[in-house]
């Protein structure tokens, strides 16, 4: 039998640099598109539970779409399809547009499943006392939605950190980008690969870690046990 060759552990020490400029590229991108994706969560979920007149079906159409297309396509989209009609758009902003448009319709169930669990006694008790719309939802609703939405939205984080790996299809130069460009220069297979899974394990095992923790303390602050 053919006895398989170790790593080349030199291999791993050259192009390791690469791997770290990449992963630099992806939190950047993810963050950005995270980020919007929170703030078009937010405001869907609440125009949901509002239940404001057209706007409502403009998001239940937005939401479907979102989630029942893949992000290549969505990128697909952005990076080929715009430029037909003479809007230009980068590698880099087509991920952040992209990865805000999937995350957004996410984050908005999170969120709206989050509101929707508070009662609507409180809700009630708050307007009889005066409270604004706005501030019943600063001071009563959302405090209480947030610790509701936490296990969502930090398994939406991390499915959407994840998710970054198909940015290669519109040249981005991120993880998997690197990983398949070594793989198609020296045929380094099983390094560029260990590498790949090593950097996206740095990356998302925090973040899964930290999120196990809050979910623990939340759900102790809540039962007292």
């Amino acid at each position: 039998m053919k006895e398989e060759l170790p790593l080349d552990w030199l291999f791993i020490k050259q192009y390791t640099p690469m791997y770290v400029q990449a992963a630099g590229l992806t939190l950047r991108i993810a963050a950005v598109g995270i980020l919007l994706s929170v703030l078009v969560g937010l405001i869907c979920s609440i125009i949901q539970i509002l239940n404001i007149p057209g706007l409502r079906n403009i998001v239940g159409g937005y939401i479907e779409l979102s989630r029942n297309t893949p992000l290549l396509v969505q990128l697909f989209f952005l990076y080929f399809g715009f430029p037909r009609i003479g809007i230009m758009i980068s590698s880099e902003m087509c991920g952040i547009i992209g990865l805000a448009f999937l995350g957004g319709s996410y984050m908005s169930e999170a969120f709206r499943s989050g509101i929707e669990s508070v009662e609507k006694s409180q809700i009630e008790s708050g307007l009889s006392i005066g409270l604004s719309m706005a501030q019943l939802m600063r001071y009563v609703v959302l405090p209480q939605a947030v610790s509701v939405s936490v296990p969502a939205f930090c398994a939406n984080v991390i499915f959407l950190i994840k998710e970054t790996s198909v940015f290669s299809a519109v040249a981005l130069a991120d993880l998997m980008y690197v990983a398949k460009d070594l793989i198609g220069l020296y045929y380094d297979t099983n390094e560029a690969l260990f590498m790949l899974v090593i950097s996206y394990l740095v990356i998302l095992l925090p973040i899964s870690i930290t999120s196990s923790i809050i979910e623990k303390r939340l759900r102790h602050a809540k039962f007292g046990n």
